[in-house]
């Protein structure tokens, strides 16, 4: 079992912190596009907000199942305003970079550390990041190619299932329930 002053631990706690900013930052992504009367892709990121808010519920449900001390932490600031439909896609998919960056780091400590438990909880958050670059990055990528025409990019959004692959059934247990 992973000790309180690990490296696994105190990456595991940032992290819980880092999928909360990740909500709240796609909170403001999809009221911006509400605000800009496109409600496909306001859809979509009201829903990436809800799975950034899981991912944390779930950290803290691991923590909570092996009697881990858990301190939610103060979110970051936020961006809000846009000046091109790109931007805030071009946001959310650097963030999921980040993250998948935070995640790896989180699987190499607790291998480092010889945590079989804290590893085999991770694997599916580094699947669940191979998704979320992937989708982030065809949004931005039909978004580039639609340039002014945002009714083609919102038909894509509505038409297609991107990031959509339904509850995962492999998912660990969200503190509270997941939304």
């Amino acid at each position: 079992m992973a000790n309180d002053d690990s490296d696994f631990l105190r990456l595991l706690r940032a992290q819980v912190g880092n999928e909360f900013d990740a909500h709240q930052q796609y909170i403001a992504i999809a009221v911006w596009f509400d605000s800009q009367d496109l409600p496909q892709l306001a859809r979509y990121y009201y829903r990436q907000a809800l799975e950034e808010r899981n991912h944390a519920m779930m950290l803290v449900q691991y923590m909570l199942d092996r009697d881990l001390a858990i301190e939610i932490p103060a979110g970051s600031p936020v961006r809000s305003g846009f000046d091109h439909v790109v931007e805030p896609i071009a946001l959310a998919l650097a963030q999921e970079q980040r993250v998948t960056e935070q995640i790896e780091a989180i699987f190499r400590a607790a291998r480092r550390e010889d945590d079989a438990l804290g590893e085999q909880f991770m694997l599916w958050f580094i699947k669940e990041q191979v998704e979320e670059v992937s989708s982030a990055t065809t949004l931005l990528t039909v978004a580039q190619r639609a340039a002014s025409n945002l009714f083609d990019l919102e038909n894509f959004v509505a038409r297609e299932a991107i990031g959509d692959g339904g509850a995962s059934t492999d998912a660990p247990p969200a503190a509270g329930g997941a939304l």
